[in-house]
This record gives structure tokens, C-alpha cells and sequence, in this order.
């Protein structure tokens, strides 16, 4: 029998043997998870006995999370632009790099009839209408699954979505006042080196761009122009190392005024302009 805090140290000393990035904070937060403990409740009670059925279970989490699997897919949800999103092996697990790219749309999303291309769990579509003003946000992505755990979100964050099934813009119909996109954007030759908890956790249909990863931002360019009213917006999340080819992109395909955005950490981040 173990106590809280020996049990978290234990709990820590595996994912840091297992190489885990962050294995204190990870530790922790399944301590939180089985637990249902804040830190201020740990602190008083970290000398409290565990019972064995409760140690079991955070040790198999321990263990799980120690053979790479990501800690979102174990809790099952994580936090984006101050919401919570369930995800699974379907989705990719919404980022706060992304959050610069909701950012910028909220800033012209008043009234605005919105498209979200890729949407996966649809943390950018969802995002957008509960923290905007949209007139109307449509949610587009090729993967059921995808669209099974979007629509769950949706319901739960009570967010009104239309959520479209479709290949990029095969089925969709109308026009938008902003399109808004984070397309696998990833070089196919450098998903072998990601981390585990990506290349074999997180599904590679929304990781792979193609050989030199703007596949996705060359085509949903070209094909936006047919889907955007007069002055309608394009945005885009990207690579670190995209800003200039995405730029060009989308000047060559008639957009003007195009911009490229740092995140907090200063790399380059969001691409946007106007038809």
C-alpha cells in the first residue's frame, strides 16, 4: 500500500525511465484524472494510504502512457482555446499552436459565413462559433471517424455546426466568406522521425502533405477561389518552415494582401489574404 505521494513518485520515476518528455507534469496529470484531486487537495492529503484498486488503475495509466501512448488519448480530451475537446486515434489532438489561427479569424468572423476545411475534431470550427460571432459555420473532412468525434464535440460544447463528410471541396456547396485550414502539412519523408506518440498514435491521413508537404495548401487554393465571395479570406496554419512557399501559393493564385504570422515562440505560424 502507497500513499499519494509516493505513488506519484513512482508514478513519475517510470515515465522518466520510459524517456516521456514531460514526465512529471504527465505523471501528474493522471494522478489528477483517476483521483478527480487538485493540487491543493494533493498537498493535504499526499500522505493518504491509496486504496489497491485505485493504485492499479494509475499504474496501468502510468504504463500506458510509458509504451508512448499520448496522455490525451488516455484522459480522453484536451483543452483548446479554453474548451475541452474529446479526441481519439481519429483525430489529431488540437494544438495551442493552432490557437494563433482561431485567433485570427475571430478577428473578422462577426457575421461571417465560415468554412473549416479538415476540420478533425473540430476544435477550429467549434472554437469559432462559441467564442464568435459567426453567421454560420460549416465543418468539412474525408475520415467518418473524424466526423463522429467532431459531431460529439459539437453536441457537447452545444455548438451549431452543419458537418459535411466530403474530399476537400467534392461536396461542398455555396459560398464563404472565410475559409479557414489546417491540411496535413507534414513532408512524407519526415513522419518516420516524429515522435511516437504522433507517427503511430495520431492518424497519418491528417500528418502527411506529400513529398514536399504543401500538397493540401497548393490544391484547397486553387479550388477555394470557386467557394469564397468577393474579398473572402483564406487562412491557414503551417509549418515552421512554410511561410514564404504558402505565401507565394496564394499570391499566384490571385490573393492579395497576404500575410504571414508568428506564433509566441516566433516561427512562422498563419498564412492569410483576401480574394
Amino acid at each position: 500500500m502507497r500513499t499519494l505521494q509516493e505513488l506519484l513518485e513512482r508514478g513519475t520515476e517510470q515515465l522518466v525511465y520510459a524517456g516521456i518528455e514531460d514526465a512529471q507534469l504527465d505523471a501528474w496529470y493522471l494522478m489528477e484524472f483517476v483521483f478527480s484531486i487538485d493540487r491543493v487537495k494533493y498537498l493535504m492529503e499526499k500522505a493518504r494510504i491509496v486504496e489497491k484498486s485505485a493504485e492499479q488503475e494509475y499504474m496501468q495509466l502510468i504504463a500506458k502512457r510509458a509504451s508512448h501512448v499520448p496522455l490525451q488519448h488516455i484522459i480522453g480530451a484536451q483543452e483548446f482555446m479554453g474548451l475541452s475537446f474529446c479526441v481519439n486515434e481519429h483525430v489529431l489532438i488540437p494544438r495551442q499552436d493552432t490557437e494563433l489561427l482561431v485567433e485570427e479569424v475571430l478577428k473578422k468572423a462577426d457575421n461571417a459565413e465560415i468554412l473549416d476545411m479538415c476540420t478533425g475534431s473540430g476544435c477550429i470550427a467549434i472554437s469559432l462559433k462559441k467564442l464568435g460571432r459567426a453567421a454560420k459555420v460549416t465543418a468539412v473532412d474525408i475520415s467518418p471517424e473524424a466526423l463522429k468525434v467532431a459531431r460529439e464535440n459539437g453536441v457537447r460544447l452545444c455548438a451549431e455546426i452543419q458537418w459535411m463528410e466530403s474530399d476537400l471541396f467534392t461536396n461542398v456547396m455555396g459560398k464563404y466568406d472565410i475559409i479557414v485550414s489546417n491540411p496535413p502539412y507534414i513532408e512524407t519523408r519526415k513522419i518516420e522521425a516524429l515522435m511516437p506518440e504522433v507517427k503511430e498514435h495520431e492518424p497519418i491521413l491528417a500528418l502527411d502533405g506529400d513529398e514536399d508537404g504543401l500538397w493540401f495548401y497548393k490544391k484547397i487554393t486553387r479550388e477555394s477561389k470557386g467557394y469564397l465571395k468577393e474579398k473572402g479570406m483564406l487562412y491557414y496554419e503551417i509549418g515552421y518552415n512554410q511561410g514564404n512557399a504558402v505565401k507565394k501559393i496564394m499570391e499566384d493564385n490571385g490573393f492579395g494582401k497576404v500575410v504571414v504570422l508568428k506564433d509566441l515562440a516566433g516561427l512562422d505560424r498563419v498564412v492569410c489574404g483576401c480574394l
